[in-house]
C-alpha cells in the first residue's frame, strides 16, 4: 500500500470519527467549558453597550469642561460651568460625630445635604460628590477601557484556556478515542477492517485535534470578538489595522497546538496504560509545578510552549504572593517560530511511541 493510499484511509476514518466525537453526549461539557468565556465577554460587552447608550442619553459636555471643575467649587459654579448634569440625585442624610470634652464622650448629631452628578463627555463620566453645596469629591471613570479588555482576555486565555479548559476538554475527547469505545464494546469493528493500527491512530487522532481545535479555537475567537464588539469605533478599528489581526492569529495558533500537544499525550496515554487518569493527574500537576522548575525542564511542559506563542504575556497583580508568581511565571518565552515547529515535534514523537501501543491492542472486553 501506498503512502497517499493510507493518507485516504486516514482521513476516511478521520470522517467518520469526526460524527461521533461531535455528536456524543459525552463531549456535551466540553462545548460548555469552551463556550464559557465567550458568554461572560458577552455579558460584560452588553452591560459596556447599555452604559454607553444611558450616559449618552444623558447628554454630553465637552471635556474641558470636565477638566476645568475642581475640589471646593459649589453646585452653581458647577452648573455654571458644565450645564445641566445627566444623572442628579440629592438626599439628606443624618451624620453622628463623637468627641471628647472634660473626660466626657459626646455625640453631636447633624443633618448633610448631599448631592451627586455625573457628566458624560463621549468617552469618559466624571462623578461629583457635593456636601451641603460644596463638590468634596471628583472621580472621572473611562466608560470604554480597551486597554484593561485586551488584559482581561489575556489573562482568561492563558489562566484558563491552557491550564483548564483544553487540558480538561483533551482529556475527555482523546481518552475517549479508544477507551470510549472498549466501554461501548465496538472498538472490534475497527481492528476488523483492512487497514494497519497506526493508519487507525492517524485517523482517530486527526478526528479528535479536528474536534478539538474547532470547539476550543472557536470558543476562544467568538470571546475574542465578543471582547471587541463595544469598542467598534476608531481604537479598536486601529488596534485591528495594526497588531490586532496577529494577535487572533496567534491565540487561535496556541489553541491549536495546544489541542494537539495534549490529545498526543492523552491518546498515548489511553493506548500504554491501563488507567489513563493516573498519568493524566501527575501531568496536570507537572504543568501546573513547572514554574518551579529550572528553564530547561521547563522546556519539557506544553505549556511553555502555547504561552510562548501568546502575543502578549498574562497579566498579574503586583499583590500577588511570590510562590504564585513562581507557579504562573514562565520561563523566558521561545520565539514562536521555534515554539512551533518545537511542539509540532514533540506530539509526531508522542504518537510515534503511541503507535507502539495501538500494535499490541488485545480486544477482551470482560477485562476492559
Amino acid at each position: 500500500m501506498t503512502a497517499r493510499f493510507r493518507l485516504r484511509q486516514a482521513l476516511v476514518i478521520a470522517r467518520l470519527e469526526m460524527k461521533r466525537v461531535f455528536l456524543s453526549r459525552r463531549s456535551l461539557w466540553i462545548y460548555a467549558l469552551a463556550l464559557l468565556p465567550a458568554v461572560l465577554f458577552l455579558a460584560h460587552s452588553l452591560r459596556l453597550r447599555y452604559e454607553m447608550d444611558k450616559a449618552r442619553a444623558g447628554g454630553t459636555v465637552a471635556p474641558a469642561a470636565v477638566e476645568a471643575i475642581e475640589e471646593g467649587m459649589s453646585e452653581e459654579q458647577v452648573l455654571a460651568l458644565a450645564g445641566k448634569p445627566g444623572e442628579d440625585r440629592a438626599r439628606t442624610v443624618r451624620r453622628t460625630r463623637r468627641r471628647e470634652e472634660a473626660g466626657r464622650e459626646i455625640f453631636e448629631t447633624r443633618e448633610v445635604r448631599t448631592r451627586r452628578m455625573v457628566y458624560f463627555d463621549g468617552a469618559r463620566r466624571a462623578f461629583l460628590w457635593f456636601e451641603d453645596g460644596r463638590l468634596r469629591s471628583k472621580e472621572v471613570r473611562p466608560v470604554l477601557n480597551f486597554a484593561e479588555d485586551r488584559e482581561v482576555y489575556a489573562g482568561v486565555f492563558q489562566y484558563f484556556y491552557l491550564r483548564l479548559a483544553i487540558f480538561f476538554g483533551c482529556l475527555g475527547i482523546f481518552l475517549n478515542l479508544f477507551r470510549g469505545e472498549l466501554m461501548d464494546k465496538t472498538l472490534h469493528f475497527w481492528l476488523l477492517a483492512p487497514a494497519r493500527r497506526e493508519v487507525l491512530l492517524a485517523g482517530k487522532f486527526l478526528a479528535g485535534w479536528a474536534a478539538a481545535s474547532a470547539v476550543f479555537t472557536g470558543g476562544a475567537m467568538l470571546a475574542f470578538a465578543a471582547m471587541l464588539w463595544p469598542h467598534m469605533g476608531a481604537g479598536a478599528e486601529a488596534y485591528w489595522q495594526g497588531p490586532g489581526a496577529m494577535h487572533a492569529a496567534r491565540y487561535a495558533l496556541a489553541a491549536l497546538m495546544g489541542c494537539a500537544g495534549y490529545g498526543s499525550l492523552f491518546l498515548a496515554a489511553s493506548l500504554w496504560i491501563r488507567n489513563p487518569i493516573v498519568p493524566a493527574a501527575v501531568l496536570l500537576l507537572w504543568e501546573a509545578s513547572s514554574g518551579f522548575l529550572p528553564e530547561l525542564l521547563q522546556k519539557l511542559s506544553v505549556l511553555y510552549y502555547l504561552q510562548s506563542m501568546c502575543p502578549v504575556p498574562a497579566p498579574m497583580e503586583r499583590d500577588v504572593p511570590t510562590l504564585l508568581q513562581l507557579i504562573l511565571a514562565p520561563a523566558a518565552p521561545l520565539s514562536p517560530w521555534l515554539a512551533l515547529p518545537g511542539l509540532f515535534a514533540f506530539s509526531a514523537l508522542v504518537l510515534w511511541a503511541a503507535a507502539a501501543g495501538a500494535r499490541r491492542i488485545e480486544i477482551n472486553y470482560s477485562t476492559d
